[in-house]
């Protein structure tokens, strides 16, 4: 005899598309740069950046390293690549927050020691938010081409607040419309830990020496324009730094 569907799914057994696994490496951006972690990247983005440097996630050119994992295949994958159990997980995108399964992976993670990190443009809402350690909310800027839902950024930001959780916001910066922009987040959520990042506009560039010198001459741009500006305030400045040493190469 059959028995009933379970309405209940195991979540060991969640499946969630992964697209890379892989470090240990250097955390390039955000409110723990320089930490050393190990990263799982995840499949598919609600948005469309104009400057994406992660667009295999959800363009289609990517497909094909899509594998549907479980909490407990990633866990034991991560192990795999230094032979240590992960000490500092960072969860990326795409937009991870578009995995409601991604809890059963937090917890498994956490179940094997790690810090859990995480970044999100602020888009959507997911009651694991609550269990990340380190989360980033990176709202885009103009340069874009994506328009920011302030009311529910806002909503996301209060609801971390009250849950004590520990959270930033960041955001990359490209030109004098994206510095306005980054301004005007910064006054709506003076409480919150607030990063701001040199943008990285030569993708396409594989020649690390000659990308580094824009890079740096991209972040002394934006180091200046902060510095000169009284109303950015208990701010960080940042470059990107995985980009600084590895230039584009991807699982860096």
């Amino acid at each position: 005899m059959l028995k009933p569907a379970s309405n209940v799914q195991d979540s060991r057994e969640a499946r969630i598309p992964v697209m890379e696994i892989f470090g240990p490496t250097v955390q390039g951006e955000g409110m723990v740069i320089g930490r050393k972690t190990k990263f799982v990247r995840t499949a598919g983005c609600d948005y469309r950046c104009a400057w994406c440097d992660s667009a295999f996630t959800w363009d289609g050119t990517g497909k094909d390293d899509i594998r549907m994992m479980t909490p407990d295949e990633i866990v034991a994958e991560l192990a795999m690549l230094d032979g240590s159990p992960p000490d500092h997980v960072t969860l990326s995108g795409g937009n991870p927050a578009l995995l409601g399964q991604l809890g059963a992976l937090i917890d498994a993670l956490h179940g094997a020691g790690a810090i859990v990190a995480l970044e999100t443009q602020g888009s959507r809402w997911q009651d694991w938010f609550r269990q990340i350690d380190e989360l980033t909310l990176s709202p885009k800027p103009p340069s874009s081409g994506m328009s920011t839902d302030w009311e529910r950024l806002g909503e996301i930001v209060d609801r971390l607040a009250a849950a004590g959780s520990e959270f930033s916001l960041k955001v990359v910066v490209f030109d004098e419309t994206d510095l306005t922009y980054a301004g005007e987040v910064h006054r709506r959520y003076p409480d919150v830990p607030f990063f701001m990042q040199a943008g990285n506009g030569l993708l396409g560039e594989q020649d690390r020496e000659r990308l580094l010198p824009y890079l740096l001459a991209r972040y002394e741009w934006l180091v200046e324009r902060v510095m000169s500006d009284p109303g950015l305030r208990r701010v960080h400045v940042l470059p990107q730094l995985h980009t600084w040493i590895w230039g584009n190469k991807k699982g860096v």
